[in-house]
């Protein structure tokens, strides 16, 4: 029997998550979409073919009996309600980042979560089933090249539009790598630092890149993240972890090699959809395994939580220019 799905947002990524669980996947079928603009709900529901039911309100969608699982896709100041309503109905929910958009909101979602007594609750932080972090993760798990002393790592981005302003170089685009870097060195933060180097002339008034980010962990790891979401050459994703004895880097993604008018060459992807497309794939269908089985594996409401609050303080570093305390509370032993 498939896993009812009910879609709140049916915007790029939500429709992404529609398609592949009705063309790509298994063992999922949607059955109940919502958007603030209905029309754009049964413009997917026509293009899809879909057997779907167009809810005016999210929170019908989610009370609605014919509907056993939640993806929220949805404007992220809009996450932690429907999260929050998808707990007290007693539904698997599905939450692409941002849990929520203050870690106040995750706190909320993960007191909800605890009292109800059963993890509900997934996070979309895709790049941990990508198959590059994963050897990245085994080589660290196994000791492979010594304890990890240092990461460099880079977040670049073709460019941005108006709307993106500088604090969301940290919201909207480090918050994967502030995830994926505790899950990689199983490790949390103590402090962060924010510089500014001399700024792009691609980039527009309102956001000052690019930009460096400086954490530091627990286990004294020291990790420099760039930031420069106008680069104009192409989405690219770099991560390099410095060992006491060795180097690993996270492979390129798979491309054709060139050899033509005197130079080789690769392609470089422009679209981060089709950079972590497997990962979405497989993220999607371990959520709906899991669900169906009824215990869920993936990034718990604790690790969204964890990305907010160093994010919280990445902004503060942003602001100040000074070097930001991250106080990580004692994680809860629901999520050990």
């Amino acid at each position: 029997m498939s896993l009812k799905i009910g879609v709140i947002g049916t915007g790029a990524i939500g429709s992404e998550h529609a398609r592949r669980v009705t063309q790509t996947l298994t063992g999922g079928k949607i059955v109940a979409l919502n958007d603030v603009n209905p029309a754009q709900a049964e413009v997917l529901k026509q293009d899809l073919g879909l057997e779907a039911e167009v809810f005016e309100s999210g929170h019908d969608l989610i009370s609605s009996k014919n509907v056993d699982a939640v993806f929220v896709t949805s404007w992220g100041p809009t996450h932690e309600e429907f999260v929050l309503s998808a707990i007290k109905a007693g539904k698997f929910v599905f939450c692409e980042k941002p849990l929520a958009t203050t870690a106040e909101g995750c706190q909320r979602i993960i007191d909800a979560e605890v009292a109800a007594g059963k993890r509900l609750v997934q996070v979309g932080f895709m790049r941990r089933y990508d198959s590059g972090y994963q050897l990245l993760k085994q080589a660290l798990d196994s000791n492979g090249f010594g304890a990890p002393l240092m990461v460099h790592a880079a977040h670049r981005n073709p460019a941005v539009p108006e709307t993106y302003v500088t604090p969301m170089a940290i919201h909207d685009t480090l918050i994967h790598e502030l995830d994926v870097f505790r899950w990689l060195l199983d490790d949390d933060y103590v402090s962060a630092q924010v510089v500014f180097p001399r700024k792009s002339r691609h980039a527009h008034n309102k956001v000052a890149d690019p930009q460096i980010v400086m954490l530091e962990t627990s286990k004294g790891i020291r990790i420099d993240a760039e930031i420069f979401v106008n680069c104009q050459y192409g989405y690219d994703i770099q991560c390099s972890v410095v060992g006491e004895e060795g180097v690993a880097n996270l492979p390129e993604p798979q491309s054709l090699l060139y050899r033509k008018d005197a130079k080789l060459s690769t392609d470089i992807l422009m679209d981060w959809k089709k950079r972590f497309i497997e990962a979405f794939d497989v993220e999607i269908q371990a959520f709906i395994n899991d669900a169906s089985s009824g215990v869920l594996s993936g990034p718990t409401s604790w690790d969204g939580f964890a990305a907010a609050v160093a994010g919280d303080a990445c902004v503060r570093a942003q602001e100040t220019g000074a070097i930001e305390a991250i106080n990580m509370p004692a994680r809860p032993d629901f999520y050990n």
